[in-house]
């Protein structure tokens, strides 16, 4: 066995591996189309390398070298249908299709042409380059955020997609690839295209394996972070997400505040009208956080129907404006399950985060101006001013409703 049939064989047992990864992504979720269908380029890669490993069986190769051809062409149109899958793209199945078709029957006619013509080496690898090239267009196309491992496999499918392209002239540089299909494993051409075959088939795979781990981890992430009555953040994914927004508005020198929200008398709506009428007062006021609240604020429901919300880039008149408006604007909501003349509220503490203070101590000074609007009749906003001057707090505290601590 020499050296080209040694790595086409590794080729197959390593497309085999990457068939079973890709197929075990594709069982851990079974809604994630785009790994079923890297898992079946995957499978036609290993058909190809067997296929290509059986050539010097044949007497008369011809049909043989095109299947060779369409099954491994047809790997890369799979490979791409998955990527389509994966970045939310429309997969371009049927100019995919046509170019197979189109590619298969140039290479079958180009087979009359010498051995070593470079016409003949271009129609069987450009049309590889192609499909990368589409690789490359689909990932490029994508509206979903790009992150580095996006931008690497980027890069990698432009290398894969010129190494093809340059195969040819590597191919003669190197004194051409057989005189005929069966002599060709036994070439240094093949040696070397079998090699970088190696390299960027494996490297695009676990690329792309990566990136479906991370978006398989990322939703695992999510929904354990989600509450699913609010459809907000629960307590958990709250903290963890608002520590970030801290950490990023300290870096960037920008203010940052926190409201904490607490509906008032729920229990009694629970006991009076039931649980769901409860849950449905609750889905509200989380819709109405989710609306008014902005990309870049992290919402959460961080108790039974204590909610909080981070302001980045927000003081604290403006986060006081908020709730401000946040409360008049929930009271006067109608709400399912409830009588058309019941009305619910809700009570707000403020709080802006100061020099050398964590998250806990913004939490828990938001939560003591909670506590002080609670104490004061419920329905209002009490604002924690901290550290700051008499005359500042005397403004702040002008509007009907507020008193600071």
């Amino acid at each position: 066995m020499g050296s080209a049939d040694f790595i086409l064989v590794i080729n197959l047992f390593v497309a085999g591996l990457l068939a079973a990864a890709f197929v075990t992504v594709a069982v851990y979720d079974v809604g994630r189309v785009s790994a079923r269908w890297l898992a079946f380029g995957y499978v036609l890669g290993m058909a190809y390398f067997a296929i290509e490993f059986s050539i010097p069986a044949f007497d008369n190769a011809r049909a043989v070298v095109v299947a060779a051809f369409v099954v491994f062409l047809g790997a890369t149109i799979a490979f791409n249908g998955g990527l389509a899958h994966k970045y939310g793209v429309v997969a371009p199945w049927l100019p995919m299709l046509f170019f197979l078709v189109f590619a298969a029957v140039a290479v079958y006619f180009v087979q009359d042409l010498p051995r070593q013509s470079l016409a003949r080496m271009m129609a069987y690898q450009l049309p590889y380059a192609a499909m990368q090239f589409a690789a490359l267009g689909i990932v490029w196309s994508s509206r979903q955020r790009r992150e580095r491992l996006d931008h690497i496999l980027m890069a990698v499918l432009a290398a894969s997609a010129v190494q093809f392209a340059s195969k040819p002239f590597i191919a003669h540089a190197l004194g051409g690839w057989g005189a005929n299909p069966q002599s060709y494993l036994q070439t240094s051409y093949a040696l070397v295209s079998q090699s970088l075959g190696t390299v960027f088939g494996l490297a695009l795979a676990l690329l792309t394996l990566a990136i479906l781990v991370r978006d398989v981890l990322a939703e695992a992430t999510s929904k354990s972070e989600a509450d699913m009555l609010s459809r907000l953040l629960n307590r958990g994914g709250f903290e963890r997400h608002a520590e970030i927004a801290l950490r990023d508005a300290v870096r960037r020198s920008v203010p940052v505040a926190l409201v904490i929200a607490d509906l008032d008398h729920f229990k009694s709506i629970n006991d009076s009208y039931g649980h769901a009428a409860g849950d449905r007062v609750i889905e509200t006021f989380a819709g109405f956080l989710r609306e008014a609240a902005a990309d870049h604020h992290v919402a959460g429901r961080i108790g039974g129907e204590e909610f909080a919300i981070m302001l980045p880039g927000t003081n604290l008149a403006a986060a006081r404006l908020f709730a401000e408006g946040t409360r008049s604007a929930f009271g006067t909501l109608p709400i399912d399950c409830l009588p058309s003349e019941r009305r619910c509220s809700a009570s707000f503490g403020v709080a802006e985060l100061h020099p050398g203070e964590a998250f806990s101590d913004l939490m828990r000074r938001a939560d003591e101006a909670l506590y002080q609007a609670k104490g004061s009749g419920r329905d209002c906003v009490r604002v924690s001013t901290g550290p700051v001057g008499a005359r500042q707090a005397e403004r702040l505290s002008d509007s009907p409703g507020l008193k600071m601590l």
